[in-house]
């Protein structure tokens, strides 16, 4: 399988490029410029009344395949946001501090720089269980889970500077015994890249993703399933957060009761047309993570099988892991210089080189990168 005719206007762009930074700024398909184009002409047709077609029907309409593709039953609890970051700022506000958290030592760098300046300022109080030993990370982690001590449980679905895929996640959420404690899974790695159904725990932890990675529809749109219960009322709020169903009263601030609590302000809705669109476009092609993974793990064989991987493979195998290969090295930022250079864009992680596949990449590309590779 193979999407890249679905690329063009990508591919146009900058012909001798070759992008294997799948796992970052993913290349946008055509039908992303088709989605971005119906944004700015509901616009100027409609005006102010194009918020009536937005809350109407395209919003429930991108929670909808979204809630499909992580297998939550319904799209109500979805809500959206411009970043992720704007979404950990109001589960933290449902918190009096110091918040209590559990989380790793891989995170994003924006959840870390928050977290660090929050235990600067003595709002939290943080444990990070390290991610390597890989053999073991589950079983440690699950311990902390299990000591019920905190108060918000956050940690990847995928790690972004390794691709490593935590295993049992259900089991791990189900491990936290206080009903009360928010269990937050960031599935920004995760979403489009691996199969993953959040059924069984879809009433226990929220999850976190968006667009700007493999769900190819770039920045501004981000979402968060939001499980029944819990943050009934951030203090961290958006005046979009009163509308639907409210619950409240004469003399106390108004919610939303379903995912809409976590909502913000105004925002840009583009991003929400390119969604649609390729979520849409994928599911005419019938492609769905599945298929997506299937593709790019023969397709990160190929290049293993090669023999020029220019590192220790992170995760080692047998572990899964998500769109991209991790190779540790002391040359890692010296690779990604020459290999932009030959017009090859990857990226790296202090000592980890990160190189990723995607739906729009074939055999020759592989091929391609494995000739620049040995000739370095």
């Amino acid at each position: 399988m193979s999407l890249k005719p679905g690329f063009s206007r990508f591919f146009e762009a900058d012909p001798g490029r070759l992008h294997f930074a799948a796992h970052s700024h993913h290349p946008w398909p055509d039908v992303s410029f088709d989605g971005h184009q119906r944004a700015w002409l509901d616009a100027t047709r409609l005006a102010d009344d194009k918020w009536g077609p937005v809350f109407g029907e395209l919003i429930p309409g991108v929670a909808g395949r979204i809630a499909r593709l992580i297998g939550v039953e319904g799209p109500e609890s979805i809500a959206f946001g411009p970043n992720t970051h704007s979404f950990l700022l109001r589960l933290f506000s449902c918190f009096e501090p110091p918040v209590r958290i559990l989380s790793t030592d891989g995170e994003f760098h924006s959840f870390v720089r928050q977290t660090r300046r929050w235990e600067e300022a003595g709002l939290a109080v943080v444990d990070r269980v390290p991610v390597e030993p890989f053999e073991t990370f589950a079983e440690r982690f699950t311990a902390e889970a299990r000591s019920g001590s905190h108060d918000l449980v956050y940690l990847s679905q995928v790690f972004f500077d390794s691709g490593f895929v935590v295993p049992g996640l259900d089991r791990i959420v189900s491990a936290v015994p206080d009903p009360t404690t928010f269990v937050v899974i960031d599935g920004y790695h995760g979403f489009m890249a691996v199969p993953f159904d959040l059924g069984a725990v879809q009433d226990r932890a929220f999850y976190i993703a968006g667009g700007y990675k493999y769900a190819m529809s770039g920045e501004g749109v981000c979402f968060m399933h939001c499980p029944p219960g819990f943050g009934p009322r951030p203090v961290d709020t958006g005046w979009y957060a009163g509308f639907g169903q409210l619950e409240g009263g004469v003399d106390r601030v108004a919610y939303g009761t379903d995912g809409s609590r976590f909502l913000g302000a105004t925002f840009d809705p583009s991003g929400l047309y390119r969604m649609d669109a390729v979520l849409g476009w994928l599911e005419t092609e019938g492609v769905g993570p599945a298929e997506i993974a299937a593709h790019v793990g023969s397709l990160q064989q190929q290049f293993l099988d090669s023999g020029v991987a220019p590192g220790e493979l992170l995760p080692p195998l047998p572990h899964r892991r998500g769109s991209f290969l991790t190779f540790r090295t002391g040359h890692a930022g010296d690779l990604y210089r020459r290999l932009h250079e030959q017009g090859v864009v990857t990226d790296y992680r202090r000592d980890r080189l990160r190189i990723g596949f995607g739906v729009y990449h074939d055999q020759a590309d592989v091929d391609r990168l494995v000739r620049v590779l040995a000739e370095l």
